[in-house]
């Protein structure tokens, strides 16, 4: 039996990092939506292999990626078997589309897509309550992917609570254009940035939840809502990132924002907006192979 599951990306709409926590994470308040791009992943069931007793093999198109037990396919795999005692085995299979280093959640979303592959083949061995908890364990992004609409999280990211009916309505099926420079940011890095230079770039939590209510509450565009305090940490160092983000609001009057650290950008396109002048103004700064794609707000 194959089971098939599409892995999609992730937009930080908004994003307010309001603090490090005691244990080492940090607190935030974000808006993130899934999109209609993103990776494939492929679980072929097979009964465990019992030469050297391998359960899981992962394989992937895209060279760059670990195919070891670092990467979050193969641990997610053992947290549900961990979980479910599930005595199966698998094949995984991962078509890669999201760009790593980019801040579109890649990693976080096949973790979540092997989770839910392995239900498929157990048949269903997990409840949803139990999923989103072994899925917050494998890491902060994780829990979003479940969810297949925007949400917001709160606390480390573990915190998931979908939008009001007419906020959801107002981002769901928005044009995006995704596009990234050559280089990636890391993760902790920024993060690590943002702690040694507190309380510079914080955001009181105060300020982003009244911010973020206020737009739920409202009727306001998309693009009002947009927002992301990791700008600052990124910005700093890789200043090809606001060189393009001010020439685009200024030459095209198009909203644009860092997706969660970085290096991925996006704007927020109109139904009737042409990308053709867009893309080459991107790729006249960041050069003819910087990664360029549309999508769509799920």
């Amino acid at each position: 039996m194959d089971v098939s599951v599409f892995s999609p990306a992730k937009l930080n709409l908004f994003l307010a990092v309001t603090g490090r926590r005691a244990d080492g994470f940090h607190d935030l308040v974000s808006v993130v939506a899934p999109l209609s791009f993103g990776d494939e992943l492929v679980a072929k069931a097979r009964e465990r292999r019992t030469e050297d007793g391998e359960q899981f093999h992962l394989t992937c198109d895209d060279p760059a990626v670990p195919v070891d037990g670092s990467n979050l396919v193969l641990k997610a795999a053992q947290a549900f078997v961990a979980a479910t005692g599930w005595p199966g085995g698998a094949d995984f299979s991962l078509t890669k589309r999201i760009p790593l280093g980019a801040g579109l959640g890649g990693g976080s979303s096949n973790a979540v897509a092997a989770l839910r592959a392995l239900n498929q083949l157990s048949g269903g061995a997990l409840a949803g309550a139990k999923l989103v908890e072994i899925a917050a364990a494998l890491g902060s992004d994780c829990p979003l992917f479940l969810y297949d609409a925007p949400v917001v999280m709160r606390g480390r990211g573990e915190r998931i609570a979908t939008l009001p009916a007419a906020a959801g309505a107002r981002l769901r099926g928005r044009r995006v254009l995704l596009f990234k420079p050559s280089f990636g940011i890391s993760t902790p890095w920024a993060y690590d940035r943002m702690a040694a230079e507190a309380p510079a770039h914080y955001r009181p939590a105060a300020e982003a939840e009244a911010a973020l209510a206020a737009w739920l509450g409202g009727n306001a565009p998309g693009e009002e809502l947009l927002a992301n305090n990791m700008e600052g940490v990124a910005f700093a160092k890789f200043i090809a990132l606001p060189l393009l983000l001010t020439k685009l609001t200024r030459d095209f009057g198009v909203a644009v924002r860092l997706s969660g650290s970085g290096s991925a950008c996006f704007a927020l396109l109109r139904d009737d907006s042409a990308t053709a002048p867009l893309i080459a103004a991107i790729r006249a700064a960041w050069g003819p192979r910087c990664f360029v794609q549309e999508a769509r707000l799920v």
